[in-house]
């Protein structure tokens, strides 16, 4: 993560875990005159008082009517105020989605690329499956792996310049699991067809669940908690990344030059022994 970027702005980036039920939404992004998720997030977190400049990003599209255990919204705001309390009135408020949890990191990633990988459920009525569970076990072994996946993808996904994609494929409890680095349109509800019923035709978005987004270990080390542990004069409020790169001490307007120092002589000290510190106003 670029340290200097996080020094040149006031915002943080916000990481939102959240689980919804496809089935109550028309589609996940934003579309006009249509109850999507994002639109649903942005009217609520905004109503609320949590704002942000630019579009929502996310770990996982989802397509019209699958749900999630887990996806996460990603945004860049300037806003520094108690955002745990946000989402317990956002979750008091809303029926359709819900937020499992927040996460603070750097602003302005290009989020997606962040993405290390993702898992989704397949469960598909047990009286509409063609196959037996030896064919299913045999079709998910020889499913899995690196290859060329544009058979199982349709017209959007074949104007995609990558086509090459890992996947694994596994059969439990009558149901499948992908988990792959990056999937294409439609990919995962066509392999469902191919391997429950032998037609490569792409099964209904109701019976698919996205299940876990996987962090790059990148972004688990830029993920920023509060030390609660660290009492520094003058300091009222600190953020450290995971790996500790990188500190962010909060300080009232009024002491900040006496944090900082003349010519800046006690942060040097400080960054001594912390390292990296970017020094904000409160």
């Amino acid at each position: 993560m670029d340290i200097r970027a996080i020094e040149k702005t006031s915002k943080l980036g916000f990481m939102f875990y959240i689980k919804y039920d496809g089935k109550k939404f028309d589609a996940f992004d934003e579309v006009k005159g249509k109850f999507t998720v994002k639109s649903y997030f942005k009217d609520l977190m905004m109503e609320l008082g949590f704002s942000w400049a630019k579009g929502i990003q996310q770990a996982g599209r989802t397509d019209a009517k699958v749900s999630a255990n887990e996806n996460i919204l990603y945004v860049s705001s300037n806003f520094n105020g108690d955002v745990k309390k946000i989402c317990e009135e956002f979750n008091n408020k809303s029926q359709n989605l819900q937020i499992l949890q927040v996460r603070r990191t750097f602003p302005n990633l290009s989020f997606p690329d962040f993405i290390a990988g993702r898992e989704y459920i397949y469960k598909y009525p047990t009286k509409k499956i063609k196959k037996s569970s030896e064919e299913i076990e045999q079709l998910c072994q020889e499913l899995s792996g690196k290859y060329d996946v544009s058979e199982f993808t349709d017209k959007k996904g074949l104007e995609l310049k990558e086509h090459i994609r890992e996947v694994n494929v596994e059969f439990k409890n009558s149901k499948l699991f992908f988990r792959g680095n990056s999937f294409m349109p439609k990919q995962v509800r066509i392999m469902s067809g191919y391997i429950l019923t032998g037609e490569k035709t792409p099964l209904e978005g109701k019976y698919l669940t996205l299940n876990r987004i996987l962090l790059s270990q990148e972004l688990k080390n830029s993920i920023l908690e509060e030390d609660e542990e660290l009492n520094l004069e003058n300091v009222e409020k600190i953020y450290r990344t995971r790996d500790g790169s990188l500190y962010i001490f909060y300080v009232t307007k009024s002491k900040k030059g006496e944090v900082i120092g003349k010519n800046g002589k006690n942060i040097k000290v400080l960054k001594k022994i912390y390292g990296n510190i970017v020094v904000r106003d409160l």
